[in-house]
């Protein structure tokens, strides 16, 4: 079997051109994989980020929260067209500090997606369960402060990341492989995102056992109330699929890799394919503004609501309200 790259006393070896080429359909399914989710992916996300500011803009913690995931799902959009490129032509004219800087585009928003969508579970939660204590905590402006310390903490540890893969494709003088080079990704790197995803993928069936719970408790009384019911059950039963489908196969793979088990022709494909997997997440979560935002299509000027808050767990806050006074 032919090696894509080989590892020899824990330093790479760039491969040479023409060990792609003899997989090179393979590689031409991956450049018609991306372009799809590029044709898809970035239009929507760009439709579904000018939805979000123009008819709610920053005024919710939840619609915060919508805003950083969309943004998080264009970074990866815009690094879409250079994949296509290599994957299509398996050439790289760009330089190693463009390729270094779309690989990091593509792990930087798997990390912030998944924390995002865990937040937005979160928030759920804590909206329907606790509408009342909750609402000092739940504002607009604690959303914002959390969403840049996501992405400070993001950035920040990605710096050795960053600087690792920089200096090894350097080491490439003749052939960079770019994209493949970093398909095979490292023991010390894998491990930790593994843990991470599968901590918040934890964190989401919490929330998700909850909620289903604390519903199945509140009685529904017309059919409103059980069409808010739906929206909610449907905005956690996004958030998991795009765990289960598109970050678990990638996790589990995370998780099995090893650095003694050289990427052979078969396991190459496997990681590429899941890598493909994942990036098609961008695609599904415009679902989770359309169910997550009262009015979403709706003008601010047209219509009054309480953005980013479940007209279910508004009408219950108002109904405990009601009870106190």
């Amino acid at each position: 079997m032919n090696n894509f790259t080989n590892q020899t006393n824990s330093t790479w070896t760039c491969p040479e051109k023409d060990l792609f080429l003899q997989a090179e359909d393979r590689f031409l399914a991956s450049a018609v994989v991306y372009g799809l989710v590029l044709a898809v992916g970035l239009p929507l996300n760009t439709v579904s980020l000018w939805i979000l500011l123009r008819s709610h803009g920053l005024r919710s913690p939840c619609a915060v929260l919508m805003v950083n995931l969309a943004a998080s799902d264009m970074l990866l959009a815009l690094s879409l067209p250079l994949r296509v490129y290599f994957y299509a032509t398996l050439q790289w004219p760009f330089g190693v500090g463009t390729c270094t800087a779309a690989i990091m585009l593509f792990r930087v928003n798997i990390r912030t997606s998944g924390v995002f969508i865990t937040l937005i579970s979160v928030d759920r939660l804590v909206a329907l369960v606790f509408p009342l204590r909750s609402r000092s905590l739940r504002t607009a402006t604690s959303a914002c402060k959390c969403c840049a310390v996501v992405w400070i903490l993001v950035t920040t540890l990605s710096i050795p990341e960053i600087v690792k893969l920089h200096g090894s494709l350097n080491k490439c003088s003749v052939y960079t492989p770019c994209f493949e080079f970093q398909d095979q990704g490292s023991g010390s790197i894998a491990l930790p995102q593994a843990l991470f995803l599968l901590l918040l993928l934890v964190i989401n069936i919490v929330c998700t056992v909850v909620v289903i719970v604390a519903l199945r408790k509140r009685p529904s009384a017309g059919a409103a109330k059980v069409n808010n019911k739906m929206n909610v059950i449907l905005i956690f039963a996004v958030n998991m699929l795009v765990f289960t489908i598109f970050f678990l196969p990638f996790t589990l793979q995370l998780l099995a890799y090893t650095e003694k088990g050289e990427e052979d022709d078969g396991k190459g494909a496997k990681i590429r394919s899941l890598i493909c997997l994942a990036s098609v997440n961008c695609c599904l979560d415009p679902l989770i503004y359309y169910f997550s935002l009262d009015s979403f299509w709706q003008d601010k000027g047209k219509k009054q609501t309480d953005v980013g808050t479940f007209s279910l767990s508004r009408t219950m806050e108002r109904s405990l309200l009601a009870e106190k006074s």
